[in-house]
């Protein structure tokens, strides 16, 4: 975690980056993006930083703890990781409209593993999905930069050829366990708007 501050730090005082902001969310309903809506109930905060673009991270325990991460409306062709820093030797991951859930869940996939972290995808199932047909799955991500195990679950469908998806990861022991199931209820909560 010390190692993950510094180079924040860093890259901030390199005049990199513009200050990560945290705020407290409100619990009720949450609109996110255009068309996706959540309910929220507890402790969620929301940080804010061009580096996750296009997504947005909530928090229950503090990054890097554990991230709630929504993907709200993502266009064929839209990078997933538009914000990030470019790493050497790697491409922007793209969303297409036609891909198939296992092709979704492999995108995921790069774009934990894009820092040198490890995934390993535990199930992956149909589930509906903010009233659409979708997929649900779970994984392990073990972070690069300090070894913690993670445990994570996502959610996910296609509508009208935008992505939308959840994705909560947080330590294995403890954290993960404490919050699965509000993340679950987000999940069963969410809505698209016509």
């Amino acid at each position: 975690m010390t190692r993950l501050l510094l180079a924040l730090l860093a890259f901030e005082l390199a005049g990199c980056a513009v200050v990560p902001k945290m705020e407290k969310v409100e619990s009720g309903q949450q609109n996110v993006g255009a068309r996706l809506e959540l309910p929220l109930d507890g402790a969620w905060n929301h940080f804010q930083s061009a580096q996750i673009a296009p997504a947005r991270v909530w928090t229950m325990e503090g990054l890097p703890v554990d991230e709630l991460r929504v993907f709200a409306g993502v266009k064929s062709g839209e990078a997933i990781d538009a914000g990030a820093p470019e790493i050497a030797g790697t491409k922007k991951i793209q969303f297409r409209a036609g891909m198939h859930a296992d092709e979704i869940v492999a995108m995921f996939e790069g774009l934990y593993t894009k820092g040198g972290s490890t995934f390993q995808l535990d199930k992956l199932e149909p589930w509906s999905f903010g009233g659409e047909k979708g997929f649900r799955f779970e994984f392990t991500f073990t972070r690069k930069v300090d070894g913690v195990v993670n445990l994570g679950v996502g959610y996910g469908a296609v509508s009208k050829g935008e992505l939308y998806a959840l994705l909560y990861f947080a330590p294995r022991l403890g954290f993960f366990p404490r919050n699965k199931d509000k993340v679950e209820e987000i999940a069963r909560g969410a809505r698209l708007k016509m």
